[in-house]
């Protein structure tokens, strides 16, 4: 059956937000596997502007499941992965101005870089998965540089904004997903996915892994407000929960 890795990247958002100490994302992936997640996410940016340095290496010891760092294709960050040895690497475009991931990684264009960090990772023990949107000439050079796996894009599913074209763009990641896979290629996908869209997604059976974290953290923040407010409410009123 399909695993699910929780991407906590959000809950550290929210934290930095205050430049406090709270929420912290190595509880939210702690809690996430309590409830059955198979993974978790996180991505360390070069801006740092959520997911700390800190919070990796506190991650990398309590993870009881997998930890998948998602990270640019830069010499620092490799550096980075060298040294917390991440369960997985999955590497990902990059752009300062950007507030999310906007595409796939362009594998094609930058086959002699990303093929160099894919071998630097993998020498260090590091399984490799690159972020790529579905489209054959990216599946085939990511199968060039030796990963192990690709992750479908699957934002312009996502984002599509009929069923015209979600249908067009579920039968383009369904193609990719099968050539992916065909060719030998791990698969997982991601981006976007939320409780609306997701099941057909799910269903496509050469798709091992999905990777969710925004829509599973504002769900956690509105499920769980209930409970934060009459917690508090007690406190005030009796001193106690």
């Amino acid at each position: 059956m399909t695993r699910l890795n929780v991407n906590v990247d959000h809950v550290a958002t929210v934290r930095q937000a205050r430049g406090g100490i709270e929420p912290d994302p190595v509880l939210a992936a702690y809690m996430a596997e309590l409830a059955g997640a198979e993974g978790i996410v996180v991505h360390l940016r070069e801006d740092r502007r959520h997911i700390q340095e800190r919070d990796v290496w506190i991650l990398r010891e309590t993870v009881k499941t997998k930890l998948n760092l998602e990270m640019a294709s830069t010499s620092a960050m490799v550096k980075i992965a060298a040294d917390v040895k991440p369960d997985m690497v999955t590497l990902v475009p990059e752009k300062r101005q950007e507030l999310t991931t906007e595409g796939g990684l362009d594998t094609a264009g930058n086959l002699k870089e990303i093929k160099s960090v894919v071998k630097q990772l993998q020498k260090e023990g590091i399984f490799v998965s690159l972020f790529i949107d579905p489209d054959p000439a990216q599946i085939k050079a990511s199968l060039a540089t030796g990963a192990d796996m690709v992750e479908i894009h699957t934002g312009a599913y996502a984002d599509a904004p009929d069923e015209a074209g979600k249908d067009a763009e579920l039968s383009r990641i369904q193609k990719a997903v099968k050539k992916a896979y065909d060719s030998g290629l791990r698969v997982s996908a991601g981006h976007g996915l939320n409780y609306f869209n997701v099941v057909q997604i799910a269903k496509i059976e050469e798709i091992e892994e999905l990777n969710i974290g925004h829509s599973i953290i504002s769900r956690a923040m509105t499920a769980g407000m209930d409970l934060a407010v009459r917690d508090m409410i007690g406190l005030i009123r009796t001193g106690s929960l």
